[in-house]
């Protein structure tokens, strides 16, 4: 199947109840591992790419692996800019074929993030890309974005930015950090009660990953339509690659410790999807 934008996909998980899994692929392996996922779930899934992911192999590069495996698989596939940390990566990916961009300018002042974020808007409007941005800082440190303060989304500057944007998904802080968590996360459901309230487009979860099922379920009840997932996928796929080493250290070939690491990440996936809600959706 073609690839698709997210906007259609978010808009029905909002009708539905349920939300998309977003899954961030490194290589060529997780990219095939969250597609066959999904495929074989009947469910549709967002593959990311990070900023620093894009660095070490081109937006076109991860692109054009997306785009080969989609075309084989019978599920929505978007493809979709995680966390783009400036205007020109931004575009970078809307010519290269992305079909959902991520600006974020959480780390300016509100009116700043608004100008950057309403610029991503406006040059990927004519293509019928939709953009997601993110108000309030979600803590933690994936790749090269490190957050120490973290900040909760304020619902009615939420209201605000929205308005004054155009996005089509927010994602919002309400308590989630990228990477592990040191201890037990507490997240402010009733704050995300207040943001749905005041936001009547698709909002996103980020920094997933240690979650508890029952948080997930939390906040797809409450509004969630998107949850990303990204440091345990790479857990998933390292300890797949560390078993085959550590059973036999002298192994040369990158097939036979790639395949155990790809089927890690495609069963992780699995489970991602189910929790989600989103199987069975097509």
């Amino acid at each position: 199947m073609p690839l698709v934008t997210t906007e259609r996909m978010l808009q029905e998980a909002q009708k539905g109840g349920y939300a998309v899994g977003a899954f961030n692929v490194e290589n060529m392996e997780m990219i095939i591992a969250a597609a066959e996922a999904a495929d074989e779930l009947g469910a549709p899934i967002m593959l990311q790419t990070t900023s620093s992911t894009v660095r070490y192999a081109s937006v076109n590069q991860f692109y054009a692996n997306v785009r080969a495996i989609a075309d084989k698989v019978s599920v929505p596939v978007a493809m979709h800019l995680d966390h783009g940390d400036s205007f020109d990566l931004a575009m970078q990916a809307l010519r290269a074929g992305y079909t959902s961009i991520m600006i974020d300018g959480s780390h300016y002042d509100f009116e700043q993030n608004v100008a950057l974020t309403k610029s991503v808007v406006t040059a990927a409007r004519p293509n019928g890309i939709p953009v997601e941005a993110e108000l309030g800082k979600v803590g933690g440190k994936e790749d090269d974005l490190e957050v120490e303060d973290a900040g909760y989304t304020d619902p009615l500057e939420a209201k605000e930015f929205v308005h004054k944007t155009g996005i089509s998904s927010l994602a919002v802080a309400i308590g989630t950090a990228h990477g592990f968590y040191a201890g037990v996360p507490k997240l402010d459901i009733e704050r995300l009660k207040e943001i749905r309230k005041h936001v009547d487009i698709p909002l996103v979860l980020h920094g997933a990953s240690g979650l508890s099922d029952e948080d997930v379920l939390k906040c797809i009840k409450e509004g969630i339509c998107k949850v990303n997932f990204a440091t345990e996928l790479r857990v998933a796929f390292s300890n797949g690659v560390k078993s085959v080493l550590a059973q036999n250290p002298d192994i040369y070939d990158p097939k036979a410790y790639l395949k155990p690491a790809r089927e890690n990440v495609k069963q992780l996936v699995k489970n991602r999807i189910q929790v989600c809600g989103c199987h069975g959706k097509y």
